[in-house]
């Protein structure tokens, strides 16, 4: 990798980076390698090197979604719910 006056890497690399990440990640990787491909994301400096990653940065998502990756917690039942906190606006028509 080709290193910047900054200390940091060329855009051209992180996007290479990001793509191998992407053809190298597996469940058991999956989360690790969208972390690490979103934190080179970040490093990027010009918009056109971003939008040629966003392709792969799609597909890692998907990955992730389809690989078991955090998911959100199922919303609980009216019953189940903590009280409302005193200071809590009331709504109308409930």
């Amino acid at each position: 990798m080709t290193a910047t006056p900054g200390g940091g890497e060329e855009p051209v690399d992180q996007l290479e980076t990001i793509r191998q990440l992407y053809f190298d990640t597996t469940p058991k990787t999956i989360l690790d390698d969208f972390a690490k491909a979103i934190d080179l994301l970040k490093t990027i400096p010009d918009e056109a090197t971003r939008e040629r990653a966003t392709v792969y940065m799609e597909g890692l998502a998907q990955m992730r979604q389809e690989w078991g990756g955090p998911r959100a917690r199922p919303a609980l039942s009216r019953d189940q719910r903590p009280p409302a906190s005193p200071r809590a606006p009331r709504r109308r028509g409930r």
